[in-house]
């Protein structure tokens, strides 16, 4: 069945900015006859902890959202990964990369490079030299895009270019890269929306490029406005008294309402007076009240 889903990283407490996102992607998929999912992402094992996730889906579960399927783990799944990441490297869809972080970022920074892009340094390296770099130390897996920009729609925002260059899609320690499991695991499970944080706007081309690569279908996307702190900066931990451990169920679901303009009690009571037209276009700056 098509479906929605929100999917947070077992990597600390969700804050309001979290769980407000949760339920926008909640209300966007039940709006729309799609089933809702919660997929875990805990592909980085050094931040991601079990009872984090614990956590995470006790809070959600307080306000009212729930997966309407089975949890799924990006852990359990690596096998499914390397399987296609097996299948690009044979369609000679992928190369190796040497080049260290530091050396990337070098090269970013360097006259008419686009911030933060990989400039392809080692894209069209000889066997010999790939040899050599072998040697001296391990390769990421990169995905040889033939494309400069990709173009996606957004319910909020319209048509989107993003500018492409040349994603890893395994790192160097063997661990499939995010951006490769989250387009696989959208197709696996059927889903056809995603609606997140408006932080990723620009990430979404190249997974739908990589999707389009992959042969998947690329789902429509939702960005949403994300919850800022009084300096204009995304809501953190560090703000003081914006998680579940700090509000009260029934006080973060009501500012969390009130924040988007709707009423109700609970997720099915707020989706009775929910549309995309009156999707809030702005963040909602909130400021803890440490009145006491």
């Amino acid at each position: 069945m098509p479906a929605g889903r929100f999917a947070p990283s077992p990597s600390g407490d969700l804050h309001l900015g979290n769980l407000r996102t949760a339920l926008l992607a909640w209300l966007c998929a039940k709006s729309t006859g799609r089933q809702f999912l919660i997929r875990v992402e805990d592909l980085d094992q050094q931040r991601c902890k079990p009872e984090f996730e614990v956590t995470q889906l006790a809070d959600l579960a307080a306000l009212g959202i729930e997966s309407e399927g089975p949890i799924v783990r990006q852990s359990e799944r690596l096998h499914l990964y390397q399987r296609a990441i097996e299948h690009l490297v044979s369609e000679g869809h992928t190369y190796e990369c040497f080049c260290t972080r530091r050396e990337i970022l070098e090269a970013a920074s360097a006259p008419h490079q686009r911030p933060g892009a990989y400039p392809g340094t080692c894209r069209d390296l000889s066997e010999t030299e790939r040899d050599r770099l072998r040697l001296e130390r391990p390769g990421a897996l990169r995905l040889r895009s033939e494309e400069t920009t990709w173009t996606i729609t957004d319910q909020l925002h319209g048509p989107i270019v993003g500018e492409l260059d040349d994603l890893v899609i395994r790192r160097n320690d063997g661990t499939p890269a995010y951006n490769l499991a989250v387009v696989l695991d959208d197709a696996w499970q059927d889903v056809t929306q995603v609606a997140r944080g408006d932080d990723l706007l620009f990430a979404s081309p190249p997974q739908a490029y990589l999707a389009s690569v992959l042969g998947v279908n690329v789902p429509e996307y939702v960005h949403v406005p994300l919850v800022l702190n009084a300096e204009g900066k995304r809501l953190a931990k560090r703000d003081g008294a914006v998680t579940l451990r700090d509000l009260a169920p029934e006080k973060a679901w009501h500012l969390i309402v009130e924040s988007l303009g709707l009423g109700g009690d609970t997720p099915a009571e707020v989706l009775e007076s929910f549309s995309f037209d009156q999707l809030p276009r702005e963040p909602w700056v909130f400021v803890p009240d440490v009145s006491g």
